[in-house]
Parts: C-alpha cells; sequence; structure tokens
C-alpha cells in the first residue's frame, strides 16, 4: 500500500523540522510513502523553516498558500496534489504523535487492505490540554455524536487515515475537517476509531478557542445534518415548506462556507 502524509500548517516555524524528523523516524524502513506540507499563508518563519527541512528531508513536498484559507482549505490542497491513494493526516503543532503512524497503517491491514470504504479516526484517550478545553471538547463530542450518529467518539483528533478518492468525492466546505468522519459515513465508508497518544504543545500557540469553534460549529453541524438527509439514494424526501427552507438553508450554507484553494497557490514542490 501507498501513503501520503499531509500536514496543513499555520504559523507552527518552531514545530516544524522536529515534527517532520519524528514523522521519517516513525516510517524509517516502510517503503511507500510521502510527506507534504501545505502552509496556509503563515506570516511567522514557517516558510523558511519548511525550506530548512527540504534541505535535510530532499523527499518533502511544500505547498504554499499565498493568504490563509483556513486548514480545510489546506488539507483539500494537500488531498489533491497528493499521489498516493491512501492519505495520513495530522496536526502540525506536534500534539499528534508520528510514533502512532504506522499504528493505523498496520490496523488498516489488518481490516481490509484491499477495501477503500473505510476510515480510521485516531481517539486521544488521554488529552493533554487545558481543563476547559478539555470540557468544551467533550461537550461537543456529545452533541455531535447525538446529533449526527457518526459513532466517533473524538472527531477533533488531526491523526486519521482514509482513501484519497473517496475524501475528494466529499462536499467542500470550510471547517469540513471537524466532520471527516460523519461525510465518510454518509458515502458509504465505514469509520473507526484507533485509540492514540496525545502530546503537550511545546512550541508555538493554538489557533482555535472556545468561543471561535462554537457557534461556527453549531452552524455546520445543522449544515452536515442536511447534508446527510438530502444524501442521493435515501429515496424520495419530503417536499413541503419546511423541507424548502431546509434546503434553502443548506444552500445558502454551503454558497457561504466554500472551502476554496487560494487563486495564487504556489508550489514550493522541490
Amino acid at each position: 500500500m501507498e501513503f501520503s502524509i499531509v500536514v496543513p500548517v499555520y504559523n507552527e516555524a518552531g514545530n516544524i523540522r522536529p515534527l517532520v524528523a519524528e514523522i521519517c523516524t516513525a516510517l524509517a524502513g516502510r517503503d511507500g510513502w510521502e510527506l507534504l506540507y501545505v502552509n496556509d499563508g503563515s506570516d511567522d518563519g514557517t516558510r523558511g523553516e519548511l525550506f530548512q527541512a527540504q534541505a535535510d528531508y530532499p523527499g518533502l513536498r511544500v505547498l504554499q498558500h499565498s493568504q490563509r484559507s483556513g486548514q480545510s482549505s489546506a488539507l483539500l490542497t494537500g488531498v489533491r496534489a497528493a499521489r498516493a491513494p491512501w492519505i495520513i493526516t495530522l496536526d502540525g503543532d506536534g500534539q499528534n504523535d508520528p510514533a502512532d503512524i504506522p499504528l493505523l497503517i498496520d490496523r488498516l491491514a489488518m481490516e481490509n487492505a484491499a477495501s477503500t470504504g473505510i476510515m480510521l479516526a485516531g481517539h486521544r484517550t488521554r488529552r493533554r490540554d487545558s481543563l476547559l478545553k478539555r470540557l468544551s471538547s467533550r461537550v461537543a463530542n456529545a452533541v455531535r455524536s447525538r446529533l449526527l450518529k457518526d459513532a466517533t467518539p473524538d472527531t477533533g483528533c488531526g491523526l486519521k487515515l482514509f482513501p484519497r478518492a473517496l475524501f475528494l468525492a466529499l462536499p467542500a466546505f470550510d471547517h469540513m475537517h471537524r466532520f471527516l468522519p460523519a461525510l465518510m459515513q454518509r458515502q458509504g465508508a465505514h469509520v473507526l476509531s484507533v485509540p492514540v497518544r496525545h502530546r503537550s504543545r511545546q512550541r508555538g500557540v493554538s489557533k482555535y478557542g472556545v468561543h471561535n469553534r462554537l457557534w461556527v460549529g453549531l452552524v455546520d453541524m445543522a449544515g452536515v445534518m442536511w447534508l446527510q438527509h438530502r444524501r442521493l439514494g435515501r429515496g424520495a424526501a419530503p417536499d413541503g415548506w419546511c423541507a424548502q427552507i431546509c434546503d434553502g438553508f443548506g444552500v445558502s450554507w454551503l454558497q457561504h462556507r466554500p472551502c476554496v484553494v487560494n487563486a495564487k497557490e504556489e508550489s514550493l514542490d522541490v
């Protein structure tokens, strides 16, 4: 099997080279993988650090957004550029442990290596975040699981493995990365949670907080529910005034939450 590891980053200068080294160490001795970093318009020293990392690891591929477009757009850029049929993602802040990547690869082989209808989602069983962040995440996961019925205890974990083709078939919207299990299930995929480690952030600062996730997350959750109920193949959908209002919301939501790559994207691939 071949894998493309996609790491979206924004202002993570201090984490670039240490994490690249860890990823390469974790996969030493394995063939058939590539590493792609997507720099989402960082305005610190991230770009320079990526060039330095390429000098140490010539196989590293780097894609550059000319301005910040969001994590989902950066992820989409990386998956589109990936050359392998399977994608592995992890966050660029160093809190996901690259040593868990082989765990996902081996678990995929155990499940069914020939199947393209499966997604493995990391489950951080021991979070290394602040109390407020852990509590808010627990509440959000409970609400999301109840409403979307995605049977995934930790959709926020950046460590995931899924088929490239299946991801590219998903409806793309800003912040879609938060709802990948539900979206994959909508496409007929089987989603399995795999316990993984979680580490404290050692360098840099988090780009997310409770408030900038809450309200947008609620609207996006409603949008994903609409997508689930408007899936092709579910049979005839209701066509009354209530359904029309819901459809109006859903279409408007997709229009106002585009997941697009900045037109001035440049490849630093060497």
